[in-house]
Order: C-alpha cells, then sequence, then structure tokens
C-alpha cells in the first residue's frame, strides 16, 4: 500500500528529536481506517482543477468520487494565485476548503532555494500570534493571496448549511497553504468551530515556534507517500522544522502503521529516518498513489 500518513515534520536541529523510547511503537491500521482518507484525497486532488470546474464541480473523477458535494467559491488563476475551492460535503457534515499545489519540478526549488527567508506572520491577517512564530515567506505570500476571500467563502458555507465544522486539505505547496490556513482561520471564525487540516506531501513550513504553535493547536494529519522528499525540505539547518498533530490518535502512519510521536521521529519507518537527505528520496513518489489517489486533475 503505497501511502504513509505522518504528523508534520517541523525541526530546526537534529538535537530537537525527544527521547525515542516512547516514539517508535508502532500499531497497525485496519484498511477501513486508511480508507476513511479516501474522500479527503480526492477532494485535495480537485484542487488542480480550474476554479470553473471545482465551482460546477465538474472535474471528472476528483468531483465524481464525492458527487454530493455542493460547492460554495472557488477562485485563483492557476499561476500567480493557486486554485482554490470551497464547499459543503452533507455525508461528512464539514464544510471543505482545497488549495492547488504544484508538481515536483516546480516546488523542489522553491523549498530548497536559500533566497527564502523565515518571516512573521502579518498580524493583520494573524491578530495575537507571537512574533516569534516565523514561516517561509513564499508559503505566507501565497496564503495571504485569497485568505480573505476563503474566510468569506467558509462563513458564507457555514451559515447555509448549519455547520460548525471545516475540514482543510492540500497537497504540496497546496498543503503548506491549508496549513497556514489552519493558524489563520480559528483566529476568525466562532469559538465554536471545530477544525480538521489533511495536508498531502507537505513540505516544512515555519520554525520551532511555529510548530510548537501546530502541535499544541491544530488536529493535523500529515499524508506521505513512499519516499517522496518534499515532505523533509527545506533541510533542519535551513531554520525550518516540524510539527504534529493533536489529538487521541497523534502520530505517524507508515504504510498504515500508527507511530505516536511528537515533531520529527527519525525512525526508519518514518519520513524523516526513510528519507534523511533529498537524494535518498524518490520525486516520482510526490503525486501518489495515496492509497491509490494520484493527485492531479
Amino acid at each position: 500500500m503505497a501511502f504513509i500518513v505522518a504528523a508534520i515534520l517541523f525541526a530546526t536541529a537534529v538535537q530537537a528529536f525527544p527521547s525515542l523510547s516512547a516514539r517508535q511503537s508502532i500499531t497497525a491500521l485496519a484498511t477501513s481506517q486508511i480508507d476513511q482518507f479516501t474522500p479527503y484525497t480526492y477532494y485535495a486532488s480537485a484542487g488542480y482543477c480550474t476554479n470553473m470546474q471545482t465551482l460546477a464541480w465538474d472535474c471528472g473523477t476528483n468531483c465524481d468520487a464525492n458527487p454530493g458535494f455542493k460547492p460554495v467559491a472557488s477562485g485563483g488563476n492557476g499561476d500567480s494565485i493557486q486554485y482554490w475551492f470551497v464547499g459543503y460535503d452533507p455525508n461528512l457534515d464539514t464544510v471543505i476548503i482545497s488549495h492547488q499545489g504544484t508538481d515536483t519540478s516546480d516546488i523542489l526549488p522553491l523549498i530548497t532555494d536559500g533566497d527564502f527567508f523565515l518571516t512573521a506572520l502579518d498580524p493583520t491577517l494573524f491578530p495575537g500570534i507571537n512574533s516569534d512564530i516565523k514561516v517561509h515567506n513564499g508559503f505566507k505570500d501565497a496564503q495571504a493571496r485569497t485568505a480573505t476571500d476563503v474566510l468569506a467563502a467558509v462563513e458564507s458555507a457555514m451559515s447555509i448549511y448549519g455547520t460548525e465544522s471545516v475540514t482543510m486539505v492540500g497537497h504540496s505547496l497546496g498543503a503548506a497553504i491549508t496549513l497556514l490556513d489552519s493558524v489563520y482561520l480559528p483566529l476568525w471564525l466562532p469559538s465554536g468551530t471545530t477544525f480538521r487540516t489533511i495536508g498531502y506531501g507537505l513540505p516544512r513550513v515555519g520554525n520551532q515556534a511555529f510548530a510548537n504553535y501546530v502541535d499544541g493547536n491544530l488536529h493535523l494529519t500529515h499524508i506521505n507517500n513512499e519516499e517522496d522528499p518534499i515532505p523533509i525540505c527545506p533541510r533542519y539547518v535551513l531554520g525550518l522544522c516540524a510539527s504534529c498533530r493533536r489529538g487521541a490518535h497523534r502520530g505517524l502512519l507508515v504504510n498504515g502503521l500508527l507511530a505516536p510521536v511528537r515533531q520529527d521521529n527519525p525512525s526508519t519507518q518514518c519520513i524523516v529516518g526513510d528519507v534523511p537527505e533529498i537524494w535518498d528520496g524518490d520525486e516520482s513518489d510526490h503525486d501518489g498513489p495515496y492509497n491509490g489517489v494520484e493527485m492531479g486533475c
């Protein structure tokens, strides 16, 4: 089964690893548990479709996989602004937000280029967030271009369909934007709203303070495929690190195995240990398959 569900990765240095004794217990998941992610995987893949396709919910296999979806808004141009869409899934009773990713040849230079820098989040969009929290400037700018439009669409969807649940998905660059949405939206939506984030092939997005914030405040699942090198980029030495999901089932899922962790886990059954350097990975694994689903429209 060519897929890994993992905690998001952000740690500034190798010494950031806590003691391994409590982190390497691995538990097998049933196929039914893994299959529960499939609807979200198709939503992440649909993020690659044009805004017109997703607004009409007419995008082939990705849309057909969730036929009851009710689109509310979409945007982006697939170039300077990643495509995105917002709508409601009546079967899951949640608002879905999805952002377009990008192929490996485009994202790898972006996240390994030494020209990027870490910067504080915009206090206008992220009021009250500590200035010690720093993120990749390219990812920050990409999220800012759609932030207010996405918020308005989510507010509309919640009002129309009477739900208090919001689920955010994305692959690759789309996962990085989604992660920042996951910090942004709870600052603006009602306090009773529940949030869930599922990212696929997510690169490192922020520094240790960001990782700690994500680890302490988000319900996050990171899904990786085989030896995809993108989730280990940029490297520790560049000041970015990784966070893990929070909740009763916090952990890393490697080929259907769940390992409780906090932040980076150097076990060879986890992405950091299995692909310690970019050249140890396989770029062709980045797009999937994620439990049978290849990313793209």
